[in-house]
């Protein structure tokens, strides 16, 4: 087979993957394929299932189809090379042998030919028909697979996010009724060390006034006994020297036995075991308090717990960073997206690109919770961002862009990891409590309804200076609860 010509070369790369024609309204999608407009919104319409490139079938997160001006600009050239080489070649492809125009099709050859070629004894006994009109005839039944082939895509792609759907459930019911069964285990684990240890202090306690007991009777009795060793001794010296010196060496061998005798003391051994055990309750105790701020939600109730030590703060919306398209409310507890954008001046606090806010407040250490309430009626998204994150252009929605937060976007609830992690939820969450704590790196969404575990990036997940709550509305209405 002769190689391709470089004319042939361009249009193949001017011509749409789906309608096999040339790029009307060029534009692409995030995998960097591109196709017409209408030949796109086509393949995606009618879709309950994520889009996806019908070229290379990655799976697309948002529909956010870009004109491709510079392959639009390609397109025109093309057209006008290949009508400038059919001009040149007698204005259609010609048959290599003969050199004549390629007006007929074979159909038992399944190749284009000319007029002298269906004359020819090798084609003589064929069905031939005129190019154009086997053409159309090829063109529509390739149209016909083409519809049939994506039914099927389409049924496989939603067979496929089902399953998806359904194995994250499944591994968070298993991840969750493995946590409570570790969780519990290791609470009675350390209930039964903090027992172990009370009983040993509670004895500890005993011996020690035991030996307090023991020394104020022996301290009585010598202070009993030295009292009145002390009056006669007094009163004898004051007798005339003839009786004071009257057994006098009696006298004094009593005083001499009347020496004070140290009371018992507590045992360096003793004071060692005290010392341990208080460091090791301590330490207990310790253990308790942080092991019950990881305790799983349906745990900690059962417990009577909730959230610990974390500190309710009153957060509020700082215009200075907020999008120019964002409507902030008066008091700046909620914000929405407007249709167009404000004049606002362009400083350099300031989103340009995503619809994002920041709070006037941050925190660089200690525990702090808030709560957001969401009216979903389009994307949204909520957590916390280093202060430090990038404002201008395109953004990282990710850890690694400096964003730790959950969401929804087209009908999906992710967690903005880095790929996303879709979310099992069954419903939305109308007001979603998010907690940081500033100490450990850490921060947890819950559902404040139904106090159920949203998502949590793991401790030492967050780092790198001042942290602030943040807020993206593509639509919804986000709200601070007071």
């Amino acid at each position: 087979m002769a190689a391709e010509s470089p004319v042939e070369s361009l249009q193949e790369e001017a011509t749409c993957p789906v309608c096999l024609e040339y790029f009307t309204e060029p534009v692409s999608v995030e995998c960097g394929h591109n196709f017409c407009r209408a030949c796109i919104s086509q393949c995606w319409e009618g879709s309950n299932t994520a889009p996806s490139c019908p070229q290379c079938r990655e799976t697309v997160q948002q529909r956010n189809l870009r004109p491709n001006r510079q392959l639009a600009n390609l397109v025109e050239i093309t057209k006008r090379l290949s009508l400038g080489a059919a001009k040149g070649a007698g204005g259609e492809r010609v048959c290599g042998e003969h050199q004549e125009t390629l007006k007929l099709f074979c159909e038992e050859d399944q190749t284009p030919i000319c007029v002298i070629c269906g004359e020819s004894r090798a084609h003589r006994t064929h069905t031939v028909v005129p190019i154009q009109e086997a053409a159309q005839e090829y063109k529509e039944r390739i149209q016909t697979q083409l519809k049939t082939l994506r039914k099927k895509r389409e049924k496989l792609l939603g067979l496929k996010v089902t399953g998806e759907r359904n194995s994250q459930e499944f591994l968070k019911q298993t991840q969750t009724e493995r946590q409570k069964a570790e969780f519990q285990q290791l609470w009675q684990f350390l209930e039964e060390q903090e027992r172990l240890l009370l009983a040993q202090l509670e004895k500890l306690d005993e011996e020690i006034v035991r030996i307090q007991n023991e020394n104020v009777s022996k301290l009585s009795k010598q202070i009993s006994h030295l009292s009145e060793l002390i009056s006669e001794m007094e009163g004898k010296c004051q007798k005339p020297a003839s009786e004071f010196l009257q057994d006098i060496r009696s006298t004094l061998s009593r005083c001499e036995k009347g020496k004070f005798q140290q009371p018992e003391e507590i045992s360096p051994e003793l004071e060692e075991q005290v010392s341990g055990f208080s460091q090791k309750m301590i330490v207990l105790l310790e253990t308790l308090g942080k092991f019950k701020d990881t305790l799983p939600s349906a745990l900690q109730t059962k417990r009577g717990g909730s959230l610990g030590t974390f500190r309710q703060v009153n957060v509020t919306l700082d215009p200075e960073t907020a999008h120019p398209k964002l409507l902030l409310s008066d008091d700046r507890k909620s914000v929405s997206l407007g249709g167009t954008q404000q004049n606002l001046p362009n400083n350099p606090e300031r989103f340009d690109y995503w619809s994002c806010v920041l709070s006037c407040e941050g925190f660089t250490s200690g525990r702090h919770c808030w709560e957001v309430e969401v009216r979903d009626r389009g994307g949204w998204a909520v957590g916390v961002a280093r202060e430090s994150v990038r404002r201008k252009g395109q953004i990282s929605h990710s850890p690694e862009g400096g964003i730790w937060a959950v969401g929804r976007w087209l009908g999906q609830f992710q967690a903005l990891t880095s790929p996303v992690t879709r979310l099992p939820l069954s419903r939305a969450p109308s007001r979603i409590r998010v907690c940081l704590d500033c100490d450990r790196g850490q921060v947890t969404f819950i559902d404040a309804g139904d106090e159920a575990p949203i998502f949590t990036f793991p401790p030492g997940s967050i780092s790198g200076g001042r942290i602030r709550p943040w807020l993206w509305s593509g639509g919804s209405r986000l709200s601070l609860c007071r």
